[in-house]
């Protein structure tokens, strides 16, 4: 009964759905007939799903470029671009962990005063350090070695302070460096010529110097025309704008002190240093400051010290000491010397020159104190020691301990000792070699980005996280000079920077660098902002970016894709003119390059800023 029941009714319902599906379908063909004739409201949407449809085939002519330049963050509850405003103009100079009114909180024992104290968070200034009025492009090199602007570096005091020892003069609205110091009033050049009847500066064996003390860096200055890459440094002190005018000059320079802190250099880094009247006491503690330029000095690298205690005899009464005291002075440096494994080459007149023996062997006198090995690099923040840093092992007494280095320039890109030895973990000499080729395509890439670079333009140039030193090595030029900085987190390769015949230093980015406002032309940074992503806030980074670079000075910023849009968002508020571009291998890389100009702007006296052409 129940079967029959429901045949019938599917035999009922089956005529209903037959005339249902009929109507539909005639209810549609006359819709698409009354929208295809035009009339009908839905017409705009028809086109745009038929060309849709078309579109679908262009599959060839799809374009694969970058948009992220295209594509706004959008963060609702945050405006666009926080925009930075000028710093008020009494922060023209500013330098953050250097600054006189917080120095003079620090102990003066030791120059602990003179060393690095960084503001605290709360203390620290978040905006744009201006330039003073009438701030002008420096001299192109060579004429910068000779000559600057006084609008840019606008102090006098050394000109009268150092008249007779021909520092630096002031002629019109230049200053003029006639190349003189304290100990080569009649210029660097002769005195240099003095230091290479010992010392082979000629031939390529020396290529990295060390200056203590430096002033205005002239022995630096024109030890560049011979091929010498010298490291100067010196405190921000009473000798009014030292380093400043340094690098105003196109000369590497830092604010730095021997004081209770380790030099930020690693071992074995310079084939020569001198002191040339530096006031240094090399014989105070124990000797710990000699000990530190031993580390410093590589095996068989030179020092020269001109300047008290030498030459005693001559001038004990200029210097106001009596000659029992300077004796005991000379004398107690010389055991110093000898403790050390120094030989002495050289005394005449004002000038004395010591070698460092080229291994531990050849040594005739034991150190009672010796050092770590392990911390001979690790340096950065870390306290001085009464010790002496040992040298590598070697199997005989002619071998250079560390390895033996050629002479520049081959040694630019010749394998480095600490990469041949295996003492940079996850480098060989075959990824060295790559990497060298990586940064010439990269550095070519930039040159075809921005054809001022590799030219006198940009002549003092920054590296923020130099790795191997690939691009200062790539862009390797009589026109530039590089200042390779090795983070303190990031791998320690700075001795590989330094066996390549280049310079550098350790930074915390963190912090402010050890340089005056306006002191570099060019700023590179390779997935420096990757690495400091969750150390400290990135703001701060840029910031420091900006105080250090002259304006209309150039910024090239290498990462990844996420970040560098991070880093563009931040530079939308900095008086930057920023560009987003893809990798040279194409848009498909994740890594991308952030070019930028710095805009010119200078402070007011009226505390606010103007905008000139």
């Amino acid at each position: 009964m129940g079967s029959k029941t429901n045949a019938s009714g599917h035999r009922a319902r089956r005529p209903l759905s037959i005339f249902a599906v009929l109507g539909l379908c005639c209810f549609f063909y006359l819709l698409g007939a009354w929208q295809r004739s035009g009339s009908g409201k839905g017409d705009n949407l028809a086109l745009k799903v038929n060309n849709l449809m078309t579109d679908c085939t262009v599959l060839p002519n799809l374009s694969f470029e970058s948009h992220h330049n295209d594509v706004e963050i959008v963060e609702p509850a945050e405006p666009k671009a926080k925009e930075f405003k000028p710093c008020d103009v009494k922060y023209t100079d500013y330098t953050p962990c250097q600054e006189q009114d917080r120095a003079m909180t620090f102990p003066r024992e030791n120059m602990i005063y003179r060393e690095r104290h960084c503001p605290a968070e709360k203390e620290k200034l978040r905006c744009l350090i201006p330039a003073p009025e009438g701030y002008t492009t420096p001299f192109p090199w060579p004429k910068s070695r000779d000559y600057a602007y006084y609008a840019n570096v606008p102090y006098k005091s050394l000109t009268v302070e150092k008249a007779v020892q021909n520092w630096v003069q002031f002629q019109g609205n230049v200053f003029k460096f006639p190349g003189g110091g304290t100990m080569f009033p009649h210029g660097a050049d002769a005195y240099i010529d003095e230091l290479a009847s010992v010392i082979p500066i000629a031939d390529g064996s020396v290529r990295t110097a060390l200056d203590t003390g430096c002033g205005v860096a002239s022995w630096g200055a024109y030890l560049l025309k011979r091929n010498v890459l010298a490291m100067s440094f010196a405190p921000k002190d009473n000798h009014e704008a030292q380093v400043q005018f340094a690098l105003e000059r196109g000369v590497p320079a830092v604010i730095g002190v021997l004081g209770t802190i380790h030099l930020p250099y690693p071992s074995r880094a310079f084939d020569m240093a001198q002191c040339s009247r530096c006031l240094i006491p090399w014989t105070s503690n124990e000797g710990m400051y000699l000990m530190e330029v031993d580390r410093v000095l590589r095996p068989g690298g030179y020092w020269i010290l001109s300047g008290p205690p030498i030459n005693w005899k001559t001038y004990y009464q200029t210097w106001k000491r009596s000659k029992e005291d300077l004796k005991a002075e000379q004398t107690k440096l010389e055991e110093l010397a000898e403790s050390l494994c120094w030989e002495k080459k050289y005394e005449k007149g004002d000038i004395a020159i010591w070698r460092k023996k080229i291994n531990a062997k050849s040594c005739k006198r034991k150190s009672p104190n010796v050092c770590g090995l392990d911390n001979a690099d690790d340096v950065w923040y870390q306290k001085m020691e009464v010790c002496k840093t040992p040298l590598p092992e070697v199997t005989s007494k002619n071998e250079v301990a560390g390895g033996e280095l050629q002479k520049f320039p081959a040694r630019l890109f010749a394998v480095p000792p600490r990469i041949a030895q295996g003492a940079i973990p996850g480098v060989t000499a075959e990824s060295y070699q790559e990497d060298n080729k990586l940064w010439k395509k990269h550095v070519n890439a930039y040159k075809r980005m921005n054809k001022l670079i590799g030219t006198t333009r940009y002549r003092n140039v920054m590296d923020m996280n130099a790795g191997l030193g690939g691009f200062a090595a790539a862009l390797e030029s009589q026109k530039s000079w590089v200042m390779n900085v090795v983070p303190s987190i990031a791998e320690n390769t700075l001795g590989v920077v330094y066996e390549r015949g280049l310079i550098g230093i350790y930074h915390d980015w963190c912090e402010g660098f050890s340089t005056y406002p306006r002191t570099y032309d060019l700023i590179h940074a390779n997935g420096l902002f990757s690495i400091y992503q969750d150390k400290c806030n990135l703001e701060d980074i840029l910031l420091e970016m900006d105080r250090i670079l002259r304006p209309e000075g150039a910024i090239i910023i290498r990462d990844e894709v996420d970040v560098l849009n991070q880093v563009k968002k931040i530079v939308g508020g900095m008086r930057w003119d920023a560009k987003l571009v893809d990798h040279e291998d194409g848009p498909l890389v994740p890594e991308k390059i952030l070019v930028a100009l710095k805009v010119y702007w200078v402070g007011t006296s009226k505390n606010k800023t103007s905008n000139e052409e």
